[in-house]
């Protein structure tokens, strides 16, 4: 008996879902253990509706592949989703899709949704769509939640086009559901908001919060659905460290003063309130907050204390992109100065001792720019890599493969690593309430 393609589909979500549908990796990449490589391009395209259009949208600029960069990533069911920011022109589509199972080693993106989304086929000054699109994240009842920046040219020369805003998406039907402005009075002068960690408590996130770093303006945004109110927190923990903000990768040099913007979330525990780790990217140190306080609005003004540390520097070069934490308490992030993946067991202290290293490439893992932690039952790690310095500082070059998405299951990633799960060490929430975390 065969399945119509309806109850295929079906199966074949929930296949991926259990984790037993595995992502099928492109044979070239097998270098970078525990990682498989899904994708690599040396140039992005995208699918456009027809070659005319391509050829029409490369003949106006609206398309100009080297300045397409492939930023951010979520995953969720059979499909992969990147974010392409508008830091230069020439950038016709800002959220696509690609599927899971890979097998092609550079495919063309779909623009997410659909064409009309994205400024390429749409009036640039239409707020209605999507206009600059940096990071996103799936809750576990399958909406996307898409933090829209807004700003187009952050390269050369920043323009405001539309306000900073959230967008969700139902991602069983690819239908637009929510959009949320943020408020005038939460947005300062050059504010970035560059990353967004969706904080969920119930079967049918009915009780939902989300937490978005303002990077260059080093805030912290929390967002209530219920009633759609926003509050914003500020912190000497959220500005970048000075002795931090010097960058050197594969000889190039270049100074950054990025405030907060690695968000990781502990795992749900129905004794203890969530945690949320931060980090500026242009730093050497993690730190931490309860959720407890976040989610309060009136604590905006009375929880500078709440802000702590959470332990020794990762040390020199020790610069961290985003960062993710899986079920069992085992944070993953990028180090973006040292072409590697890092790790550390929450359960245990923050020192340099338990910081491991899950895998070190100079070649496949030059600046793991995004790390998402799949919803599977049997976890994945994903990476995409976009060598963004390189890209700032001139052209790539066309020959060689700047882009990559890689994958690794998250036991695998940590096994044989100071990172590899005890279960007989406390939990976060026992680690700082004991005051362990100097």
């Amino acid at each position: 008996m065969f399945m119509d393609h309806a109850s295929a589909a079906g199966v074949t979500l929930w296949l991926t879902m259990l984790g037993v549908m595995r992502a099928q990796s492109v044979p070239a990449d097998n270098d970078t253990p525990p990682f498989s490589t899904l994708y690599k391009w040396k140039q992005v395209d995208f699918e456009f509706p027809t070659p005319r259009h391509r050829r029409h949208a490369l003949s106006t600029g609206k398309f100009v592949p080297a300045n397409v960069l492939p930023l951010g990533i979520e995953v969720w069911g059979n499909r992969v989703w990147v974010t392409i920011p508008a830091w230069r022109r020439g950038v016709p589509a800002t959220l696509a899709t690609l599927p899971r199972q890979g097998g092609l080693a550079s495919p063309q993106l779909k623009p997410y949704p659909d064409w009309s989304f994205h400024r390429g086929f749409s009036d640039p000054k239409n707020c209605t769509g999507l206009t600059s699109v940096f990071r996103i994240h799936a809750d576990h009842c399958g909406r996307l939640w898409v933090l829209d920046s807004g700003q187009i040219d952050s390269q050369d020369n920043p323009k405001q086009l539309c306000p900073p805003s959230i967008v969700v998406f139902d991602l069983k039907t690819d239908t637009l559901i929510a959009r949320y402005t943020i408020p005038k009075q939460f947005v300062l002068q050059d504010s970035l908001f560059s990353n967004v960690v969706v904080d969920s408590r119930t079967a049918d996130c009915s009780d939902l919060h989300l937490y978005i770093a303002d990077t260059w303006r080093f805030g912290l945004l929390v967002f209530r659905e219920k009633d759609h109110k926003f509050w914003r927190f500020s912190n000497p923990l959220f500005f970048p460290d000075p002795l931090a903000s010097n960058f050197t990768l594969h000889g190039i040099n270049f100074q950054w003063t990025d405030g907060i913007f690695g968000l990781a979330l502990t795992p749900i525990d129905p004794y203890e309130e969530r945690i949320l780790f931060f980090h500026p990217m242009s730093g050497y140190r993690e730190f931490y907050v309860s959720t407890e306080v976040l989610r309060d609005p009136s604590r905006v003004n009375n929880s500078s204390y709440e802000f702590n540390v959470a332990g020794e520097s990762r040390g020199l070069n020790g610069q961290a992109s985003a960062s993710a934490v899986d079920r069992s308490g085992v944070m993953f992030y990028g180090l973006v100065s040292r072409d590697s993946i890092g790790c550390w067991n929450t359960k245990k202290h923050y020192k340099r001792r338990n910081i491991g290293t899950v895998a070190f490439n100079t070649e496949t893992l030059i600046f793991p720019n995004d790390i998402k932690v799949d919803q599977d039952f049997r976890q994945n790690l994903w990476v995409i890599t976009n060598r963004l310095p390189m890209f700032q500082a001139g052209p790539l070059d066309e020959e060689d493969y700047n882009y990559r998405i890689l994958y690794a299951d998250t036991k695998e990633a940590v096994r044989g690593t100071v990172c590899d799960m005890d279960p007989n060490h406390p939990s976060p929430a026992d680690i700082i309430h004991r005051g362990w975390l100097p």
